[in-house]
């Protein structure tokens, strides 16, 4: 039987930088954002998180998009 995938919703997930250990190397965090419409386009995804991070005091050093699937029979 064929497998049947139907898009779920997308996780906006970005990674910053909040500081600098004592030996120079970056601390990073990620913040996750949920419920993103599986029908966004990449470039407007990347956008929302540089607008969103362009109004912190800390850096963002990358964005990731996570997409959900349901598979059923």
């Amino acid at each position: 039987m064929a497998v049947i995938a139907s898009a779920k919703d997308t996780v906006l997930v970005v990674t910053y930088q909040i500081g600098s250990t004592p030996e120079g190397s970056p601390i990073l965090r990620q913040r996750s954002f949920p419920n993103v419409k599986s029908e966004a386009v990449d470039q407007d995804v990347f956008d929302v998180a540089n607008a969103l991070y362009g109004l912190q005091d800390y850096p963002l050093i990358g964005v990731r998009r996570d997409n959900r699937v349901d598979l059923a029979e």
